[in-house]
């Protein structure tokens, strides 16, 4: 997997404290045998991500967690479109590992979202990735 695979550092500390995570599931992506062809981390309200894996993409945001449809357009800084998308659920940070084992299943957990702006520990969360 080339290094282009992970995403970049986001000037905005917000932003980046998804960097870790985000690195940590195409790792586990990765080594479930999906190839990750890139990603990047997104604008704010909510905070999100994208990982692009072929026709597919895996978009990440801060109150829903995961969800993976055909990738359609994005790039760092623009929201990315998908369709027929699937949230994954299972929680917002969905352990990498789990993330990879549905997207190879095609299956879904049960959806926990949070509310925008919750004091929940969530960043803090992030940054010891």
């Amino acid at each position: 997997m080339a290094d282009s695979a992970y995403p970049a550092h986001h000037p905005v500390e917000q932003v980046d404290t998804a960097h870790g995570y985000v690195t940590e599931t195409v790792t586990a992506l990765n080594g479930r045998g999906i190839r990750v062809d890139r990603s990047h981390l997104d604008p704010m309200g909510p905070v999100d991500a994208t990982i692009i894996t072929g026709d597919s993409a895996l978009v990440w945001d801060e109150w829903t967690g995961w969800r993976i449809g055909t990738y359609v357009s994005g790039r760092q800084g623009e929201r990315t479109v998908l369709r027929d998308a699937r949230l994954l659920g299972g929680g917002i940070l969905l352990a990498p590992s789990a993330i990879a084992e549905l997207v190879e299943s095609g299956e879904s957990l049960p959806l926990i979202t949070r509310e925008p702006d919750a004091q929940d520990g969530l960043f803090d969360a992030l940054r010891t990735r």
